[in-house]
């Protein structure tokens, strides 16, 4: 695996500067605009209480974070001045409504948004989350496939990283039916596997993965039976990797990272482990603030020191040859040789 130019930088800018990712995610849309929507009494969450909400997350968890997630909607236009321009930026692509057919779920692109405009205001990463189970119907497989590799190839025409998030859903006829963007109760960890050796294939030029745990977070015990599904979904990934959280509680979360880490994961990038618990202090912004501050960014620390003993820093990981990620070509050469978008 060679990183253009572009791709390498963004990496690096994503990273802490050990090279370990310690990432927050801060562009929920459901999660968060479901709970406001029921407290308003609205059909639609009143937009400056999401976009409140998001910028406060900036301020609080920034310090503890090598990079942010930010969505379009509502983090951008309202807390990006808040930002600092010390911490990466990595902007969501997916809309977080999706299509949900006999077959299976079917995802698309924000409208009016793109990885050109991601790349041109300045983004350092394009985050993609993309439903997927391997034994949905061959039509919705192929639509989720198709929809990853345009992607894939939009995001090396701009030169910059793709960051793909995969999750599996249940099906019609399963069991825990559900909309959310929670963990699948009933998941099967051949299912998780199979998706991740689905799009570690080249052609969909994925350069890191957000993965789930390969067994529900509950499950997540420690055993070397656990470990060794966490160790084939990173030989899997074949490429730097970070766990997502998935809505997991604090200590499952801080368990799963123990298998990942173990497994040569590279960091995290995790919203709702750290910062569900204050938000269920809503409207009370002084209460949520103080549960940031007490809970939320001690359980950060917590991560980060995991993190920093354990995590595989990415430059190190195996997919770059024994050698780590270094600057091509590495002489007078460069200017002929990187290729206009």
């Amino acid at each position: 695996m060679q990183l253009t130019p572009g791709k390498l930088w963004g990496f690096r800018r994503l990273a802490d500067a050990a090279g370990r990712f310690k990432m927050t995610a801060v562009d929920q849309r459901p999660p968060i605009k479901g709970p406001i929507a029921r407290h308003h009494n609205t059909d639609e969450a009143p937009w400056r209480e999401v976009a409140r909400f998001k910028t406060l997350l900036i301020e609080a968890l920034q310090a503890e974070s090598s990079a942010l997630l930010l969505d379009p909607h509502y983090a951008i236009p309202m807390g990006l001045d808040r930002l600092s321009p010390d911490k990466g930026l990595i902007v969501t692509l997916e809309d977080s409504l999706f299509q949900e057919s006999d077959g299976g779920r079917l995802s698309a692109q924000i409208d009016d948004w793109s990885v050109g405009k991601i790349k041109r205001m300045g983004g350092d990463a394009v985050k993609v989350l993309a439903w997927y189970r391997p034994d949905a119907s061959p039509e919705v497989c192929r639509a989720q496939q198709d929809f990853t590799r345009r992607i894939g190839d939009a995001c090396a025409q701009h030169d910059i990283p793709f960051l793909f998030e995969l999750l599996v859903y249940p099906l019609k006829g399963d069991a825990d039916q559900t909309k959310d963007y929670v963990e699948m109760q009933a998941k099967r960890s051949d299912h998780v596997l199979a998706s991740v050796e689905e799009f570690a294939r080249p052609e969909y030029g994925v350069d890191i993965f957000k993965l789930e745990s390969p067994v529900n977070a509950r499950a997540a015990d420690g055993s070397a039976q656990v470990q060794a599904l966490f160790d084939e979904m990173g030989r899997l990934a074949g490429r730097p990797w970070v766990m997502l959280s998935a809505g997991a509680g604090k200590p499952e979360f801080k368990r799963i990272l123990e298998h990942a880490y173990a497994a040569g994961a590279s960091g995290y990038l995790a919203g709702r482990a750290i910062w569900l618990d204050a938000f269920q202090a809503y409207p009370d912004w002084a209460a949520i603030e103080a549960g940031l501050r007490d809970g939320g960014i001690p359980y950060m620390q917590e991560l980060n020191a995991l993190t920093e003993a354990h995590a595989m820093p990415w430059a190190e990981h195996p997919a770059f040859g024994g050698t780590g990620a270094r600057f091509a070509p590495a002489d007078a050469s460069f200017r002929h040789t990187y290729a206009e978008a």
